[in-house]
């Protein structure tokens, strides 16, 4: 397992944190999801043979929002 912290703008409620965090959930190989509000970022635990970091970028902006480092 990796963790990998994704920066995201476009959060500013807890509906945006549930978005964020379904999205990435539904990610094939991603293990744990934890996006925090206050610092916009959305921490990954996830299996690198299945999920990458382009697909989970991918999740993020199909939800309305915008990974801006990771």
């Amino acid at each position: 397992m990796e963790t990998k912290v994704l920066r995201i703008e476009g959060m500013s409620c807890q509906h945006c944190k549930k978005a964020v965090t379904d999205a990435l959930q539904r990610v094939a190989g991603v293990q744990a999801v934890e996006v925090d509000l206050s610092s916009g970022t959305a921490t990954v635990r996830y299996d690198p043979a299945q999920a990458t970091e382009a697909a989970m970028r991918e999740a993020v902006e199909e939800a309305g929002y915008a990974v801006v480092s990771g």
